[in-house]
């Protein structure tokens, strides 16, 4: 299995155990879906309900939760447009240092600093801003990537977006 952690913080934030998607050779989509899970432990002490009283009903301890936000432990945080902008091109120039520090080519920073900005683009105009939710890792530095949530266009699938260029991958 490949984790894939934080170029920045080293959080984990997906894995190869999701189906990901890459977009423009800039952003990985992983759909996600809604899942249940048990809050809390169980506990089973052996006791039977006695027979001249009611057993007494439990709240079943369970929540709906998405299933990458949970399994990484992702925290939802805030941006207005602008702020995010802002977050956005420190990030980015981040994200640039690390690449060129690893070795990468003149060309491939040049193609990922310009996708990046189409990608920003066309995803952040004041109109598509507002569809957008914003997750940390559980660093909850927002030093790191800011990973997004939103709906395909069925208004039903749930999406999230990660960098690739900001992203490691870790055999484990």
């Amino acid at each position: 299995m490949i984790i894939y952690k934080d170029i920045v913080t080293g959080d984990e934030m997906i894995s190869d155990a999701y189906s990901m998607t890459l977009v423009n050779d800039v952003v990985y989509e992983v759909d996600c879906k809604m899942i249940t899970v048990r809050k809390g432990t169980d506990v089973d002490i052996g006791a039977n309900a006695s027979t001249e009283e009611a057993a007494e009903e439990l709240e079943d301890g369970q929540e709906v939760v998405n299933d990458v936000i949970h399994s990484f432990r992702l925290t939802q945080t805030g941006f207005d447009r602008d702020a995010y902008l802002v977050y956005l091109r420190g990030y980015m120039a981040e994200v640039t240092k690390k690449l060129t520090e690893k070795g990468a080519s003149t060309e491939e920073v040049e193609t990922f600093k310009s996708r990046a900005k189409e990608f920003a683009g066309s995803n952040f105009t004041k109109k598509e801003f507002r569809k957008w939710d914003f997750y940390v890792g559980e660093s909850m530095s927002v030093d790191g990537m800011v990973v997004l949530l939103n709906f395909r266009p069925d208004n039903e699938t749930r999406y999230m977006v990660f960098w690739k260029h900001g992203l490691e991958e870790v055999k484990v």
